[in-house]
């Protein structure tokens, strides 16, 4: 049987693409870096905690044997993301792909955020993706440089909506409605766009922050998903080494969900949260087999 951990491009894939990751930093997005850097790209990871990138830079440099270039930049920021792509373009001669992977989440009932949190992941999700987007395509279109990528996170509750996470699915799915958008704008410019809609891939800062203590126990995803498992990160970073490789040159505007059939089986993945006590399914129950009885 093939073993779905593998890498799946061959080594030279990204051999010559100088790509952007936001977000880089740590879980995910590292995952990602830390492959395109084996597929002989060089890659800027960015994100608000200059000393994180610094270290992961490291390792990964030290793991790969490739260039991995620390940038802070705080992505709510639009003078602060044109820092960091002048910086990038400067280090690297020019960019060719940026993933727009920078994320913020909060699980909670909406009616207990502030209007603040609520701005917060906005900011990062939709505005952050906006303000890297525009910077680059902007750059890219002005310079009139061709055969570009963006590459953007999304979730698969970006088209159905999920309780309890509501800031996240409003901004992802704006960054989907971009991503749609831009693909047919930008396509004459030489620039694709695409998306990935991840289910479960469990990384241990988000999912520790997102569901603390035993919550994580009683939360099992992987009994959410037909396929009975949560993601592996190798198989997340073999999609978007696809998806912003030459080999997919003709895939624009597509979203491609990663999630084992989760959101097929029960869209929107935190709705589970209501969940019925085992007492009233035994009460449910009991009231059929009297009904069928009598």
């Amino acid at each position: 049987m093939m073993d779905y951990t593998k890498k799946m491009l061959r080594d030279d894939a990204l051999k010559g693409k100088n790509i952007v990751v936001t977000g880089g930093g740590s879980g995910l997005g590292k995952a990602m870096t830390k492959y395109f850097l084996e597929l002989g790209a060089k890659v800027a990871i960015t994100s608000r905690n200059l000393e994180k990138l610094q270290n992961t830079a490291k390792e990964l440099e030290e793991e790969t044997g490739g260039q991995c270039l620390p940038v802070q930049c705080d992505v709510r920021h639009y003078e602060q993301v044109e820092q960091m792509r002048d910086t990038v373009v400067d280090k690297f001669g020019s960019v060719d792909i940026l993933l727009n992977n920078a994320a913020g989440n909060f699980i909670s009932p909406t009616e207990r955020l502030s209007a603040n949190a609520f701005d917060t992941i906005i900011d990062i999700v939709l505005k952050g993706s906006k303000n890297c987007t525009l910077a680059f395509g902007k750059h890219w279109i002005d310079k009139d440089e061709k055969d570009k990528a963006i590459l953007n996170i999304v979730t698969t509750y970006a088209w159905t909506g999920s309780a309890y996470v509501v800031p996240s699915a409003t901004a992802k799915a704006g960054v989907l409605a971009m991503t749609r958008s831009l693909a047919v704008e930008w396509a004459k410019y030489g620039i694709r766009s695409n998306a990935i809609a991840p289910g479960p891939f469990p990384t241990k800062g988000a999912w520790d922050r997102l569901l603390p203590g035993d919550l994580k126990e009683k939360f099992d995803l992987s009994k959410k998903v037909p396929l009975k498992r949560v993601g592996e990160h190798q198989e997340l970073a073999n999609l978007a080494a696809y998806l912003v490789s030459d080999f997919s040159a003709y895939v624009n505007g597509e979203v491609i969900t990663i999630d084992g059939g989760e959101w097929l089986k029960g869209a929107g993945q935190f709705n589970l949260l209501e969940a019925i006590p085992e007492e009233m399914w035994d009460m449910l129950e009991a009231m059929i087999k009297a009904k069928k009885g009598s």
